[in-house]
């Protein structure tokens, strides 16, 4: 057979897969590009073919971190890499390409090829099963959280007190204003105010405003918080640290429903829900008499106690992804994910700042990383140097940690497969295949 034929059968060969296909030239310029790049790109051959592949296949790291170019000066091959192409139609389609390097008989490199797959079905996938777990904006596939997203329906309906606890960063207010969207009083204001922020008398005059002439420049009436939250919810933040003196006007407002502005010679009602939050232990400060009972007994109506993000570290990957999204929007970037040995440093980090810690971590690997994965250099360096030290009962690799999640969720489902799995987010059978791959000993098990 004839070198004309052979590169016929190889053509259809090609044409027939239906992961897209392309070579160039050692001047970097389009010489074959089969059937389904044709599709994925909506780029006809003919066009293509004598071009620049970047003028063709306009993807994400074409300008920065050309895997092509990478191959070809290193020799290593790039298998699956993540990142998007801007099609013919000014879409962005999410894609995963493969590299290689093309040599003629007499092994002298001649230039390249790039293997590509539409991976927009995978995304799609990939959003609808992110839905699952999202709900309200706030986003856990974490038991426990899970079963808050059950409950705030009823709590939004209701027009009860509610109280939030829970560390700083694990997300008090978010779910304050879940509740307060999912109310009645959705199109009536939602009002915070932080009470550790001010000082008592500040905070007092904040909170229900005051008369013009109340004390010394007060030359105009001011309204306060409950005010303009009137029809509303107001949320109070961090109301474990507000003064003895202030519990008392706070506890008088919530009995009567209604308050006085200081100077104020008459009360004014106050048609307004109270969601509160503390980062402290209410009841412990009441045994201490640090906090009124009463007042306690009177925000405790529904309470909601947050987790920390050192006890559902199964949404890390879930914040992440949705941290870099919104940070590719906010600056323009196009980071396509996070490399799995810097979020095996994540898994390992214990998080005292929760979820607004990690966050702001993700913000700064953006300022460090240029494109492509985020790596273990781009994260704080407090963060690296949980690399080197032992961490005790976890695993240090992602398939370690998995292991250890899918172990815990059986215990807390006591050995119970199918509604570890539903808990996991996956199919009975693949959390059987993880069992059996990762050799965990199932607890209790009863089925």
């Amino acid at each position: 057979m004839g070198v004309t034929g052979a590169q016929s059968i190889t053509s259809v060969i090609l044409n027939s897969i239906s992961d897209g296909v392309f070579t160039i030239d050692s001047d970097w310029r389009i010489t074959f590009f089969n059937r389904a790049a044709e599709e994925i790109t909506g780029v006809p051959r003919e066009e293509a073919v004598g071009r620049f592949c970047w003028e063709v296949f306009r993807a994400s790291i074409c300008e920065r971190e050309c895997a092509l170019k990478h191959t070809l000066e290193t020799g290593c091959p790039v298998v699956n890499r993540a990142v998007y192409i801007v099609n013919a139609y000014g879409n962005k389609v999410p894609i995963s390409i493969s590299t290689g390097i093309l040599r003629d008989e007499c092994q002298q490199v001649i230039g390249g090829v790039e293997t590509f797959r539409d991976l927009s079905l995978v995304e799609e996938l990939r959003r609808e099963l992110r839905g699952r777990y999202t709900f309200a904006d706030i986003i856990s596939k974490n038991h426990r959280m899970q079963q808050i997203f059950s409950l705030l329906p009823d709590i939004a309906e209701s027009d009860s007190t509610v109280l939030i606890e829970g560390p700083t960063g694990s997300g008090k207010e978010l779910l304050a204003r879940a509740i307060h969207n999912l109310s009645p009083r959705r199109d009536k204001p939602l009002v915070a105010v932080n009470c550790a922020a001010l000082p008592d008398t500040l905070l007092e005059s904040e909170l229900f405003g005051y008369e013009a002439g109340a004390f010394t420049d007060a030359r105009r009436s001011k309204p306060g918080r409950f005010a303009r939250a009137q029809g509303g919810t107001l949320f109070l933040d961090e109301i474990g640290d507000i003064s003895p003196a202030l519990q008392v006007k706070l506890l008088r407002v919530l009995q009567e429903k209604e308050f006085e502005p200081l100077g104020a010679v008459r009360p004014v009602k106050a048609d307004v829900r109270i969601l509160a939050a503390t980062n402290k232990d209410l009841a412990e400060l009441v045994e201490k008499g640090l906090f009124r009972q009463d007042l306690y007994y009177r925000i405790n109506v529904i309470k909601i106690t947050l987790p920390p993000l050192s006890e559902r570290k199964e949404d890390i990957p879930l914040l992440v992804e949705h941290f870099i999204d919104r940070l590719n929007i906010l600056r323009g970037k196009a980071i396509d994910g996070i490399s799995e040995e810097a979020l095996a440093l994540l898994w390992q980090h214990d998080f005292p700042g929760n979820i607004r810690e990690l966050e702001n971590i993700i913000e700064h690997a953006f300022i460090l990383c240029k494109g492509g994965l985020i790596k273990p250099e781009h994260l704080p360096a407090y963060l690296q140097a949980v690399a080197d030290r032992p961490i005790s009962g976890e695993g240090k690799t992602l398939a370690e940690m998995e292991a250890r999640m899918i172990y815990e969720a059986l215990v807390r489902n006591r050995g119970k497969r199918g509604l570890a799995a539903r808990e996991l987010g996956i199919d009975k059978t693949t959390l059987w295949r993880k069992i059996k791959r990762y050799g965990i000993k199932i607890p209790d098990s009863d089925f």
